[in-house]
């Protein structure tokens, strides 16, 4: 909850941590909040499923920026002395990329990898198991109708997962039409799925540059602080991706359209900087 390890840290100041509403991942506070109460952060960015530890933020994704250093190796164009910038949210055929991670020099995009961010959606609702615990730590102030909902939580692969093929068969047609690498950042859990659930005998296991499309699979490793590890990364094409579900599109953007929409967004705050974490993309209000 808000970054900090439930199930091994019985001594953390809760009521402080409830009060600060802090995300670690993008140093402000928790953008994931009730709509009923949009005043009160949920903070919920991590679940147990299964006896197993399942991403259902995706700015969880953020920690230590480091699915970005893992998609340097995708800007062939980068030269020494060019400037990294992490752009959110720049529009394109289908929706939009969460970030694009662009090289820059003197202010003109050099090359860019666009990288999305997909965590699995829940069912039902985590408010009720969060207050519980809370209670269970001494925290006042709890209302006790939540206390007693009988509601739980459930994970919706399904719908996760054929939303995410849809979305990406209309965006690698646009990237794979102007030479560039998109980037999906995902659990591993979840990939472990598409690969059973879907076609995906023809995705290429061992990640080629020369493919447009790329997934990076991140397991959440228990040691001190639960952190995230690349653990594989596999990659195929726009015909890879609508073989995955016999998906049709035309979707095509010209080149110079995406520059312009990236280098429009660069300023000294979307800069690539260790210290600082990269502005948020827009998360999903909390129906709860």
């Amino acid at each position: 909850m808000f970054g900090h390890d439930t199930s091994k840290e019985p001594s953390r100041e809760w009521a402080v941590i409830v009060k600060e509403q802090r995300c670690p991942f993008v140093e402000k506070r928790c953008y994931k909040v009730r709509k009923s109460q949009p005043e009160i952060s949920i903070g919920t960015c991590t679940v147990k499923y299964g006896n197993e530890p399942i991403i259902i933020c995706p700015l969880r994704l953020l920690e230590r920026r480091q699915i970005f250093v893992d998609c340097l190796h995708l800007l062939t164009g980068h030269e020494p002395g060019n400037e990294l910038h992490i752009v959110p949210e720049i529009s394109v055929p289908g929706g939009s990329i969460d970030y694009m991670l662009a090289s820059v020099r003197a202010g003109k995009v050099r090359d860019f990898v666009g990288i999305e961010l997909q965590t699995l959606d829940t069912t039902g609702t985590v408010w009720p198991e969060r207050q519980r615990f809370l209670e269970s730590k001494d925290v006042v102030g709890l209302d006790a109708a939540d206390l007693r909902n009988p509601k739980s939580y459930g994970m919706n692969w399904k719908m996760t997962a054929k939303t995410i093929l849809v979305q990406l068969h209309h965006k690698i047609q646009t990237f794979e039409g102007v030479n560039k690498h998109l980037v999906l950042v995902l659990q591993d859990r979840l990939l472990d799925y598409m690969g059973r659930e879907f076609s995906f005998q023809h995705i290429s296991q061992e990640a080629r540059t020369s493919d447009p499309m790329h997934f990076h699979a991140y397991a959440v490793k228990c040691e001190n602080e639960r952190s995230i590890s690349l653990v594989r990364r596999v990659s195929t094409d726009a015909v890879g991706i609508a073989m995955c579900r016999g998906l049709q599109s035309e979707a095509k953007l010209d080149l110079q359209v995406i520059l312009m929409a990236i280098e429009q967004r660069i300023t000294t705050k979307t800069r690539f900087d260790f210290q600082q974490p990269p502005l948020p993309v827009s998360v999903e209000l909390d129906q709860s």
